[in-house]
């Protein structure tokens, strides 16, 4: 049986959670890719408990960012979530791709938050 998108992205991310956890120490940088937008957290699995967060909706991006700079919005929401969560004494994080590909925007938010100083 052949899977649509949705339904391949879904498996892929049930297959990473299986091995994907965030603790206290080194919680979990969870990226998620809608069409047009990107949106990253980070998770205390533990505790179930959001610690950072940052999207591409937030107002300073939503003007800045045209529908077809998704990957330069990407990068920037990248460095916003190192920063913040720098900013709360989080250095090591656990990256969860959420389903997707490592490529495009995935790929562009994870570089620039090791870039930002996030270790992963």
């Amino acid at each position: 049986m052949k899977l649509n998108r949705v339904e391949s992205t879904r498996s892929r991310h049930r297959r990473v959670r299986r091995k994907v956890g965030g603790t206290g120490d080194r919680p979990r940088l969870a990226v998620f890719r809608s069409h047009q937008h990107i949106y990253a957290q980070v998770i205390d699995d533990q505790q179930q408990h959001t610690l950072v967060a940052a999207s591409s909706l937030e107002p300073e991006f939503k003007t800045q960012y045209g529908e077809g700079d998704t990957c330069a919005a990407s990068t920037q929401i990248g460095k916003l979530i190192a920063e913040r969560s720098l900013a709360k004494g989080i250095q090591k994080v656990v990256f969860d791709r959420g389903g997707n590909l490592y490529h495009g925007r995935v790929k562009a938010l994870a570089e620039a938050a090791r870039e930002a100083g996030l270790e992963f």
